[in-house]
């Protein structure tokens, strides 16, 4: 099998980068996903999330898990990520945010040339469809459907209420003029037509509606095994024991772990990483696997006094299922919501520049990514630092791809990190504790004893990752520079890197929408255009 470009991943990138390059009938594209197609009743209903993030069972989630965590008294931290076509956006809470507009200004500075927000903005624009309308910052005419919740919850606008009397000001756009603030979150949920209520993933956006061009093959349930190389020049891939050949290029598009691990798979990163493993080394790149970011999620959760949430009692399973009735004849109620419906984002103390901490809100309970059921009724808040000092890595546990990767965020190994957490969650608590939420406030699981020890403790014991991770094959400057600012692999011809991966800086906000722009702005620069 030959084609002009061969895109390794289905997730939110290679969903952009297979529709944009196949755009060109004389153009062929091959897009190899280790997963399914993306399309069933589990990704498409927007309440079922919870169905597929605890990853038991396996539903469209690698289900990875990192070493043992420093930081985290030992522990092994989560870390789900998609396995199907749409990737991550196929099993997040649909929440569409941009970030800090100075996150790519950082960027820049950073070796990240062509990346400053007056760069990408319009990338992000173009693959806007929101309903609010176009404007200097939004884009209305895009494949991605943004669009505001159909039915927030009371106690959803009850938390808002609470942040303000905590001096956080309401907000009606994250991604407006400015990002402090709290208000609801905007989704990415189809508004109309026959997927009304539905789940707009990178692969329903982009890839199901022109899968049927003659020039473009997607391959599901194919595990893309190494890159080959031929004189130094990346040629293809193999999978499943085949060679697929690339005639332009190789796009690695799997993401912040997946990506560096199929680089080293293919004998591409630090020597000793490779040689530990009896992997010869087609090239040396020390970037590899390395400044990988992620950002730690804190969780606090309350049984509710009133019923008006989500609960896994008999009671609350009656609401939802008559809520899914609901949901199928016009996509609108409960079963619609993003459950994460509000969130804000503030400052840690009046010396930051621009929010540090970012908010979620979830009209249930969750605890250790569902991976603990509770039956009753109740509602969390999570609380995550924005922009870590920690760093990690990924690398390999062997060299059979199957095997996951080895994956090592460095959770809290910046002491930075942790005092942010902390003055975060002390804000957050006196939120939660505001009048506003009295009429559902009940029991609060997991309290600590109010001192300083009690809660690093606390954070100690049950922090883990919002899922964000990024990073690992990032553009800059020098010798760990794994990717030039077209996102070429240094050194290596023919071969690209599109994801998350790519960010030299995890940005101030939700990843799923810059990888999206990430992938717009690399198709342009793939094709020639601009």
């Amino acid at each position: 099998m030959e084609f002009d470009y061969v895109i390794v991943g289905g997730g939110s990138a290679g969903c952009v980068l297979a529709a944009h390059l196949s755009e060109d009938p004389g153009t062929s594209v091959c897009l190899i996903e280790a997963g399914g197609r993306g399309d069933s009743l589990l990704v498409r209903a927007p309440a079922l999330v919870a169905a597929m993030v605890s990853g038991r069972p396996k539903l469209n989630n690698w289900a990875f898990r990192t070493v043992p965590q420093p930081g985290l008294n030992g522990r092994r931290g989560f870390q789900p990520r998609g396995r199907a076509l749409g990737g991550s956006s196929a099993i997040n809470a649909m929440l569409y945010v941009r970030g800090h507009p100075s996150d790519y200004d950082d960027w820049a500075d950073l070796g990240a040339e062509g990346w400053s927000w007056d760069e990408v903005l319009p990338y992000f624009r173009r693959a806007e469809g929101n309903t609010r309308g176009a404007d200097a910052l939004h884009g209305a005419d895009g494949p991605l459907a943004v669009r505001d919740q159909s039915a927030p919850r009371e106690i959803t606008q009850a938390f808002i209420a609470a942040c303000e009397t905590a001096q956080i000001p309401a907000t009606e756009d994250f991604n407006g003029p400015s990002q402090e603030g709290a208000g609801l979150y905007q989704v990415t949920q189809f508004s109309d037509g026959p997927h009304a209520g539905e789940r707009c993933s990178a692969a329903a956006a982009y890839l199901f509606p022109v899968m049927g061009r003659a020039n473009l093959t997607v391959l599901t349930n194919t595990l893309t095994e190494k890159v080959v190389l031929e004189d130094g020049q990346a040629v293809g891939v193999q999978a499943k024991g085949r060679q697929i050949r690339a005639r332009r290029e190789v796009i690695l598009s799997a993401g912040a772990f997946g990506s560096p691990h199929l680089l080293l798979l293919s004998g591409i990163g630090p020597e000793d990483e490779l040689r530990a493993h009896g992997l010869p080394i087609a090239h040396a790149l020390p970037g590899v696997g390395t400044n990988l970011q992620d950002h730690l999620d804190h969780t606090l959760s309350w049984h509710s006094r009133r019923p008006d949430v989500v609960g896994l009692n008999p009671a609350g399973l009656a609401r939802l299922a008559r809520a899914a009735w609901q949901w199928r004849r016009d996509g609108s109620g409960a079963f619609a919501s993003p459950m994460v419906e509000a969130g804000a984002f503030f400052r840690s103390q009046p010396g930051v520049t621009r929010p540090d901490l970012q908010v979620h809100f979830v009209i249930g309970i969750v605890d250790q990514h569902m991976r603990k059921v509770h039956l009753a009724n109740g509602y969390s808040a999570h609380i995550c630092v924005l922009r870590p000092e920690s760093r990690g890595s990924v690398g390999l546990q062997d060299i059979d791809p199957a095997s996951p990767p080895r994956i090592d965020p460095g959770y809290l190994s910046a002491p930075a990190d942790l005092a942010t957490m902390m003055a975060g969650v002390r804000r957050l608590e006196a939120i939660m504790e505001a009048e506003a939420l009295a009429p559902w406030r009940g029991k609060r699981l997991y309290p600590h004893d109010g001192s300083d020890a009690g809660l690093e403790a606390d954070i100690r014991a049950r922090a883990d990752t919002i899922y964000h991770p990024v990073g690992t094959c990032a553009i800059g400057r020098g010798d760990m520079a794994v990717v030039d600012p077209e996102l070429r692999v240094r050194g290596v011809q023919g071969l690209r890197v599109v994801d998350a991966s790519i960010m030299p800086r995890l940005i101030g906000g939700n990843t799923n929408a810059p990888t999206i722009m990430i992938a717009e702005k690399a198709a342009d620069m793939i094709r020639g255009v601009g």
